[in-house]
């Protein structure tokens, strides 16, 4: 609600990094209600420069703004640098993105008329971020929203809101007028009545699938606003037929831990030929043991550092031993390292004989892992979820890639790489539980505008031929 106090703190250290007061949605979207309609008239031309310039004012603050993101999320320096350039380099790819996917196009029409395709923006968009990736998921959505001539009301999470602030000063900074960005600070109140507003045009949503299942339910009823769900994965990697097992480790390693395991596209499940099984976990618990666990800024670079922050921790070492209650048999024991804070060393389980595996996403350094004796049967359990965002196989037999691209469900399918890493210069996306088919990156263009078609003639010529009595 209005006039409560939101204050971000570090996770590594406890120490309270920002504060601000919440926000108020009716005073954020009626000032963007209001503004962006003049930002929609300027050309594109202009839109593409004043996004252009924000990128370079993101160039130009990058230190500050690795910096900030690395202490509220907790994660490395050096991922949070990774971050902040994938949101300088968005606006390129966005502008390719919009010229392809939403350009302007002239169609050959018959009897001296002619169609034409353009697109629309909608209005004012909303925008509520995720605290895994503070900056650029949201930024994935603001720069074509903005760059169609859309008006944005972001609302970043209240576990990172002060990257959120950072990022909607860099706009302003730009040139972007200040009525067409807004930003909205707050809990799930304000989140809640923000994406309830009668006044958006549509809803752009990185977060949990349970919160993007209960805003289609919201948005049922409204067909006339867009909106488009990025939600999470209980992703699968297989491992089968692979001889390197070093490499397939690090693969395995990288997909389930890397950001302490709280990416959308992190490995949750590891399905790996039985015969490959005691080898293979031999090499992931060398390698999980040489893991650097610590704050951001440590030397040498850890690994990964916490994850967001106690309540998160606790519930996922709850998690780990309800996952044992249910037969799981702990591969390698997730343990607190730090009393206090929510730095945690990764967890990994042999879920195979296990009365029940749960098809939930935990979102953080946890890897079940399951056995299996034939190709088949590996597929069939990666594709027993009711989510669908990223899966994987570490192989070198392309038959079996083959019938894996063929028979898996998901939007991203990778082969001897890492579930995690997608490029935004493709569409990122699921099917099932992990979105409402509207995958975002380079595909973010068919969200934020609207196609409109025209036929259109100089001159206004017309009979008709049939079905008329004598003059």
């Amino acid at each position: 609600m209005p006039g409560q106090e939101i204050i971000s703190t570090e996770p590594a250290t406890g120490a309270i990094l920002w504060r601000q007061m919440s926000g108020d949605a009716d005073t954020e979207v009626a000032i963007a209600r209001a503004s962006w309609a003049e930002w929609a008239a300027r050309p594109l031309s202009e839109r593409i420069e004043a996004l252009r310039r924000f990128a370079n004012v993101v160039r130009q603050k990058a230190d500050a703004f690795t910096d900030l993101l690395a202490r509220e999320t907790g994660k490395p320096l050096w991922e949070a640098r990774t971050e902040v350039e994938t949101v300088i380099g968005k606006v390129d790819i966005s502008v390719s993105s919009y010229s392809e996917r939403t350009g302007q196009r002239r169609i050959d029409a018959p009897m001296n008329t002619r169609l034409a395709l353009r697109h629309k923006p909608h209005g004012v968009l909303a925008v509520l971020g995720p605290y895994n990736f503070p900056v650029h998921l949201p930024n994935g959505h603001i720069v074509p929203a903005l760059l169609a001539g859309n008006a944005v009301v972001f609302k970043p999470s209240e576990k990172t809101p002060a990257s959120g602030a950072f990022l909607v000063d860099c706009y302003r900074a730009a040139g972007i007028p200040e009525g067409c960005i807004r930003l909205l600070i707050g809990g799930a109140d304000e989140g809640k009545a923000l994406a309830a507003h009668p006044d958006i045009d549509g809803l752009l949503f990185t977060g949990s699938a349970n919160t993007g299942i209960a805003l289609n339910r919201q948005f049922a009823t409204r067909p006339e606003k867009i909106l488009a769900l990025e939600m999470g994965g209980n992703n699968p990697i297989v491992v089968w037929s692979s001889p390197d097992l070093y490499s397939a480790a690090v693969l395995v390693v990288q997909s389930a831990f890397t950001t302490a395991g709280q990416r959308c596209t992190a490995a949750r499940r590891l399905i790996v030929d039985n015969k490959l099984f005691e080898p293979l976990m031999v090499e992931i618990n060398k390698l999980v043991a040489r893991l650097i666990i610590g704050e951001p800024h440590a030397d040498p670079a850890p690994f990964m550092g916490p994850v967001i922050d106690n309540d998160a921790a606790d519930m996922l070492t709850e998690s780990f031993l309800t996952l044992m209650t249910l037969g799981g048999r702990p591969l390698r024991h997730m343990e607190r390292l730090i009393e206090g804070r929510p730095f945690l060393s990764p967890g990994i389980l042999d879920m195979t004989d296990a009365t029940e595996r749960p098809d939930v996403e935990l979102f953080g350094p946890i890897l079940q892992v399951i056995r299996c004796d034939t190709f088949e049967q590996a597929i069939a359990h990666a594709n027993d979820t009711r989510y669908g965002l990223s899966a994987s196989l570490v192989s070198q037999d392309p038959r079996l890639y083959d019938q894996f691209w063929a028979n898996i469900r998901a939007g991203i399918v990778n082969w001897n790489k890492p579930t995690n890493g997608a490029s935004s210069s493709a569409p990122f996306g699921g099917v099932g539980w992990s979105g409402n088919h509207r995958p975002s990156a380079f595909y973010a263009a068919d969200y934020c505008a609207y196609p409109v078609v025209s036929s259109e003639a100089e001159q206004a010529r017309a009979s008709i031929g049939l079905g008329l009595r004598d003059a």
